[in-house]
């Protein structure tokens, strides 16, 4: 069982969440612009890191928002989490 902090309600059961997706990961131009092969990749190429990795979870249970979470993925311990797009620090950790 995985507790994830939400930066607005507290720590809760991972259950009360939904994986996102790899936070990292950044859109490519849009589909007018963008050669086929560029979002083949932006939508089907993941790295499967080992250590930490950031990742988009939405708490669909409660407050429903997006954080971000940078998770270790070998021992599954969550160091931080943060609301989705905050790049500054400033959230809960």
């Amino acid at each position: 069982m995985l507790l994830i902090k939400c930066p607005w309600c507290g720590e809760r059961d991972h259950t009360e969440f939904t994986y996102g997706g790899d936070a990292s990961v950044s859109r490519v131009r849009p589909a007018a612009q963008a050669p086929p092969a560029a979002w083949h990749d932006y939508v089907y190429l993941r790295d499967n890191p080992l250590g930490r990795h950031l990742e988009l979870w939405h708490h669909t249970a409660s407050c429903r928002r997006w954080i971000t979470v940078e998770r270790d993925t070998l021992s599954h311990a969550i160091t931080a989490s943060v609301p989705a797009g905050d790049r500054s620090g400033s959230g809960e950790r």
